[in-house]
């Protein structure tokens, strides 16, 4: 993992690597992806209650306030319906 190397290359200096590992996260993605359709990208997200942005910076709030002796090299997150990238309980 590129993360790792980074952390190999940068043990002698007083740099923190952390990678950040978002589940399902409602961002303006879906609509680029379906090119502006917004029924398409609100379906993405029906059933479940996606992470947003504000929940990303938190976590980056949080790594980045630990003190100086502390690396958190993962953090891996996802909504609470979701268990893997593929395996998400969508509520009917």
């Amino acid at each position: 993992c590129l993360s790792d190397g980074l952390r190999m290359d940068l043990v002698d200096k007083p740099i923190r690597v952390t990678n950040i590992q978002p589940g399902m996260t409602e961002t303006n993605f879906s609509k680029v992806r379906f090119h502006g359709d917004e029924q398409r990208a609100a379906a993405v997200y029906s059933g479940i209650t996606p992470l947003t942005a504000s929940d990303i910076a938190d976590i980056v709030t949080y790594v980045t306030s630990a003190p100086a002796h502390v690396q958190i090299c993962e953090v891996t997150v996802t909504p609470t319906n979701q268990a893997t990238g593929g395996v998400i309980y969508k509520k009917q």
